[in-house]
């Protein structure tokens, strides 16, 4: 299981990330930036999750597909 984390305050709203890993990520309809879908946040925190192992690899191609390169994989 990999921590991810997304500095929502710098997000550009440029939907790779949930258009790559709708599995992991998505819009938020209030502000319309990223999360982390619910069944993976991190102590109910949208900016915050874990990943299980058989989606690490596209949520880390996500990530690196941010123009903005504000979410992180450890």
């Amino acid at each position: 299981m990999v921590k991810v984390s997304i500095d929502r305050n710098d997000c550009i709203s440029c939907g790779n990330c949930w258009t790559i890993c709708p599995e992991f990520f998505e819009q938020n309809p209030d502000d319309t930036f990223s999360q982390v879908v619910g069944i993976y946040r991190a102590g109910g925190n949208i900016a915050e999750g874990e990943a299980p192992q058989k989606i690490e690899g596209v949520v880390k191609e996500a990530a690196d597909s941010c123009p903005v390169q504000i979410i992180h994989v450890n």
